[in-house]
């Protein structure tokens, strides 16, 4: 995801001059307002705040899941490995979930197969939230905010479900809204910041400091003569 905008302009400089042409830009703010969205209406579902269907579903495959997937295809190209893979993780949960919920759970044979299912599928990404909680610490605190707030709703969200327990979903649901406001702010962020070429909205130092971190490596490509 998103580092500083310091960092990023010093290597959009930096690869402008070995190739000779501008950086793709970054693709993070896309990815987290994706996530952010999907994450929202699900979340006011769970919370118990909505009395319609699922509306989250089509942008769990559009939004959550094929646009974050393509944010994360272009963290690749930017070789942020942290961003590729968050994006491309979550964008396969929405995906994966959606799918889930149309074409596997109807052949449940009652509803605490769902929850069952529903609680390992939650598990199974608390675990991989888990280590890149801790990598966020050295991106940014608004980076590692989104990480930290998915966390707690996950763990919340495996707990109701396990135990069947539908105030711990509601709870899990009121805390996914709160994880969806700070990736919006996140993503907003990364828009103006990266518009205005500097920290307007800020998203903070990485809390685990500079130490250690190595700068983007960029591999020198031959400029076309003319």
């Amino acid at each position: 995801m998103s580092t500083t905008v310091e960092s990023g302009r010093l290597e959009h400089e930096q690869q402008t001059k070995v190739t000779g042409m501008p950086a793709p830009a970054d693709p993070a703010p896309l990815g987290l307002a994706g996530f952010a969205l999907t994450t929202f209406l699900l979340s006011a579902k769970n919370a118990g705040w909505t009395h319609g269907t699922d509306a989250w579903l089509g942008y769990a495959f559009a939004y959550g899941g094929l646009v974050q997937l393509l944010a994360g295809m272009w963290e690749f190209r930017n070789r942020n490995v942290f961003g590729a893979t968050a994006f491309s993780t979550y964008g396969g949960f929405w995906i994966g979930l959606g799918l889930y919920v149309k074409l596997v759970a109807p052949t449940a044979q009652n509803g605490s197969q769902v929850s069952n299912d529903l609680a390992w599928i939650l598990l199974a990404f608390l675990i991989f939230n888990s280590y890149m909680l801790l990598w966020s610490l050295w991106t940014n605190w608004a980076v590692f905010g989104v990480f930290l707030t998915l966390e707690v709703t996950e763990l919340v969200l495996v707990i109701g479900n396990f135990n069947e327990n539908s105030n711990a979903v509601k709870a899990g649901g009121v805390i996914g809204v709160i994880t969806a406001a700070v990736a919006w702010y996140t993503s907003a962020a990364g828009v103006i910041n990266g518009m205005v070429g500097r920290s307007l909205l800020p998203v903070g130092s990485p809390p685990a400091g500079n130490v250690g971190r190595a700068a983007p490596a960029v591999t020198p490509q031959p400029v076309p003569q003319r």
